[in-house]
């Protein structure tokens, strides 16, 4: 049954401009020719309903078709939106301010209200909340309707302007905020970037390590290749390439933190003499390798350094040697990043599509021998990271505070439903300056991976229940 029949019972469907509180009288009535007990609206005090509640009232009731949102206005009433359900999600607004902020910018203020406790969750799962939204609002298309989402996307090139100095700088406001957090969540080996997941069931640190195994395979790895790891974060690929297929590499990062800790797992594991960690803009290297690879660092550069990224892996890169490029990417098309991210998580980031890449590879003299799709491996990465995240967030608001943590898990939902509902994939181009740098076939890729299971789909499209992701 949805808000709008329940609204028939409701003195606030029939008297404009009032609101009414509480869901509190048990009432029996027939549905389908089935008699239900449903909780019904009943009248105990009626409050002025403020133009900023109207909008927003009508919005979520034309909006919210699949899951059950229960929303306590500013003033204290209460109406009940989308699909009954015994147990909604219950939020509250705590102000009038922030609830206009919402309406007028949702992509930024709505993150912002749960930091700043403008919006409360009282009951469910935060993660459950923002599936609601995503699944209602965002996929009809329509994401970014308000004037500051258009404005994002006209001057996105002015936003994503990376010089050297701004890069470090917005390198230090997301690496550099102590590798303590990071090791709250991420594996034993530090890895920040996409899994790879034969299985569903498969634990977070294995399925890294299929990741890093995966990635040396498309790299064709000799013994004594050079290889350039540009933005090697805290070592682990480099440290895992040196290990395993006895090459030296050359890894390059612009924090501070992630570029210390790598040192020292170098000297601690005895490979300082195959594997040099470097503070350092790729922009500034003049050396050439045999082999390069970037593993979650290109949605750094920003569009208007694509072309400059481009051409010094060209310049970089020997003529028989092979280029792995490992990023996030937007399914849709062109876009512009997510206000909220770009405050608090990554300014400067940007997530491109094929379509932005392609060229500028074509401009620098490079070839595409292979694109893959990982497609829901993000999602399940993602997942664990915010288990892993919740069971430790006692010691995360000792490391910072209440709010940090909630911006934190507020991250990682929105970035795991991004995946989720096929928003964005991980694209892995396979880049070369020679059609025969690389094996005929495919076969090469797989021979040594475990046997791998289907991923569990999860989405509205393709799952039978209403609220699909609601259960992961």
């Amino acid at each position: 049954m949805g808000a709008n029949e329940f609204g028939r019972y409701s003195p606030a469907c029939l008297v404009p401009g009032v609101m009414v509180q509480g869901l509190d009288r048990l009432t029996r009535i027939r549905v389908c020719g089935e008699r239900r007990t449903l909780r019904l609206r009943q009248t105990r005090r009626i409050f002025p309903m403020s133009l900023w509640s109207a909008i927003a009232r009508s919005r979520l009731d034309r909006s919210i078709r699949k899951g059950c949102l229960e929303v306590t206005f500013p003033n204290g009433a209460t109406s009940l939106f989308g699909s009954y359900c015994v147990s909604p999600i219950r939020i509250a607004i705590k102000s009038e301010a922030w609830l206009r902020r919402i309406l007028l910018d949702p992509e930024l203020q709505l993150g912002e209200a749960y930091m700043e406790g403008g919006l409360v969750l009282e009951a469910g799962d935060l993660y459950d909340l923002l599936d609601i939204f995503w699944t209602n609002i965002l996929s009809d298309g329509s994401p970014s309707a308000s004037l500051p989402a258009f404005l994002r996307k006209t001057f996105r090139a002015v936003a994503q302007f990376n010089p050297r100095a701004r890069s470090a700088r917005n390198v230090a406001h997301h690496y550099d905020i102590g590798n303590d957090l990071y090791r709250l969540f991420l594996d034993e080996d530090m890895q920040y970037s996409c899994a790879y997941f034969p299985d569903p069931e498969t634990s977070l640190a294995d399925a890294q390590r299929f990741k890093k195994d995966h990635v040396a395979r498309k790299l064709c790895l000799k013994p004594g290749d050079t290889v350039l790891d540009i933005g090697c974060g805290w070592g682990g690929l480099a440290l895992h390439l040196a290990g395993r297929e006895k090459v030296r590499v050359h890894g390059v990062t612009l924090s501070c933190e992630q570029h210390c800790l790598a040192r020292e797992r170098a000297d601690d594991m005895g490979v300082s003499d195959r594997v040099e960690f470097e503070l350092q803009d790729y922009r500034n290297l003049t050396g050439r390798y045999d082999r390069i690879v970037s593993v979650g660092m290109f949605e750094h550069v920003g569009v208007p350094h694509y072309r400059e990224y481009f051409d010094q892996i060209a310049t970089c890169l020997k003529d028989n040697g092979t280029a792995l490029i490992h990023t996030i990417g937007r399914t849709p098309g062109p876009g512009a990043t997510d206000a909220w991210i770009a405050r608090h998580i990554f300014p400067g980031g940007y997530i491109p599509a094929l379509s932005e890449i392609l060229p500028a590879i074509e401009k620098a003299g490079l070839m595409v021998l292979d694109v893959e799709i990982l497609r829901l491996h993000y999602a399940e990465t993602l997942k664990a990271w915010r288990s892993r995240f919740l069971a430790r967030a006692d010691e995360a608001k000792a490391l910072y505070d209440d709010r940090f943590v909630r911006m934190w898990d507020f991250y990682l939902v929105c970035s795991e439903l991004s995946f989720r509902h096929g928003v964005h994939n991980v694209f892995q181009l396979q880049l070369a300056k020679r059609q025969d740098a690389v094996p005929l076939t495919r076969d090469y890729l797989y021979r040594t991976e475990p046997a791998r299971g289907p991923l569990r789909q999860v989405s509205p499209v393709n799952d039978e229940r209403p609220f699909a992701n609601a259960q992961r």
